[in-house]
């Protein structure tokens, strides 16, 4: 597949339609800086064998830190991540790089952060990232608990061993949020807020990351191994990046942010939104097929097994998913962007910061509510209270009743 399908070409030119990095020109202006921050530093990077975590190493390694400790739980993503950097061209793991297939909320994390640290330069990738990930209490439950209590736990160790930079990563869908994915990134965004008078935190919301791990995109690959059909929403659009431009946006909000800032990438809905039905026809031509459009998943699921001709069964269907926001967004009209610090690059200042103990009562009602083994509906109740701007889409239906 590699011989002919050149995945970095084939998302420059039918999906963020750019020939090189959106970031290329602030990454040549504040290279020094970036010089500066890195090389020979200590970084921890949680989460970090996923496809941004994996993509923000990737962009800084040619700065040269002196020390590199990877976490994850996903062991398989590790071991392909350590590959993946050794055998590419221009990626040069530190002499002192360590991965660990650890949960950060684990008692064994602490030991290893207290034995390894302390790190200059620590960045948080580990999140419940899909909006299908709130079918139920309890789907919402472990969300909220990786994307915001742990998060907090994570902060008050912190606060003992405070690094230089520390970055937690957030999602355009934090901005007026319809999904609890969203909302539940917004709650993050509030803590982490919080304890930025404390401690210098960055965070960055950007949209889709083409062909990352887990995505719709991504699947193409495995619905095509095991001749099974294309399946994508007809009415979506989306800004996308690529998986570098994920790194690099994050590195440079981790380094070159101050504390509390919120950056995004400059992105205009006339020009950058891409549709995902636009890409599936340029991606079956890459392995030789065309497309053959389906009227129903079971038509679909037919032709895919008895497939013989040129063309690839596929089936578009009308979003109608809880949560599925049709537009983008990264700042609300509340939120009054910077837009002169960087050429590609807006930053929110955030000035209304809740304080610490204002968050931790938030924790306590929300551990509170989930105690008690409430549905679905009462936790949307609760942080509609705790976001008054979170305006929840149900549609009774989720991902997972998808093909």
């Amino acid at each position: 597949m590699a011989d002919f399908f050149q995945l970095d070409s084939f998302i420059a030119e039918h999906v963020i339609k750019r020939p090189e990095s959106l970031f290329t020109g602030d990454l040549q202006a504040f290279g020094q800086r970036l010089y500066e921050n890195i090389h020979g530093k200590s970084m921890l990077v949680i989460g970090g064998a996923g496809t941004i975590g994996s993509s923000f190493i990737k962009a800084a390694l040619p700065y040269g830190p002196g020390k590199l400790v990877v976490v994850d739980i996903n062991e398989n993503g590790l071991t392909e991540l350590v590959r993946d950097c050794r055998s590419a061209v221009g990626l040069t793991l530190p002499a002192d790089f360590k991965s660990y297939p650890v949960n950060f909320s684990d008692k064994v994390f602490k030991k290893l952060f207290l034995a390894e640290g302390p790190f200059d330069i620590v960045a948080n990738f580990a999140a419940h990232k899909h909006v299908r990930s709130e079918k139920d209490a309890f789907s919402i439950e472990a969300m909220v608990e990786n994307n915001v209590l742990r998060a907090k736990e994570f902060l008050d160790l912190l606060l003992e061993y405070p690094p230089a930079h520390f970055f937690c990563v957030s999602t355009d869908k934090a901005a007026n949020p319809v999904n609890i994915m969203g909302a539940s990134k917004k709650l993050m965004e509030e803590v982490i807020m919080a304890y930025s008078t404390r401690l210098k935190i960055t965070t960055a919301r950007f949209a889709n990351v083409a062909f990352s791990n887990g995505s719709l995109l991504a699947g193409f690959f495995e619905r095509m191994l095991k001749k099974q059909p294309l399946s994508c929403p007809s009415d979506v659009r989306r800004f996308f990046v690529s998986p570098a431009e994920s790194g690099q946006i994050c590195l440079m909000a981790c380094v070159l942010g101050d504390a509390g800032d919120i950056f995004f990438p400059r992105l205009d809905m006339d020009n950058d939104l891409t549709s995902f039905a636009s890409i599936v026809e340029p991606f079956l031509r890459q392995f030789g097929y065309g497309m053959e459009v389906c009227g129903s998943e079971q038509e679909a699921r037919q032709k895919a097994a008895g497939l013989r001709g040129e063309n690839y069964p596929v089936y578009f269907f009308k979003s109608e998913t809880s949560g599925e926001k049709l537009y983008e967004e990264f700042y609300t009209d509340e939120e009054a962007p910077v837009m002169d610090r960087f050429k590609s690059l807006g930053v929110i200042k955030v000035n209304n910061r809740k304080t610490i103990a204002e968050v931790e009562a938030v924790v306590d009602e929300i551990k509170a509510l989930f105690d008690t083994g409430v549905a679905k509906e009462d936790i949307v109740v609760l942080l509609r209270k705790l976001l008054p701007g979170f305006h929840h889409i149900e549609t009774g239906l989720n991902l997972d009743q998808k093909m």
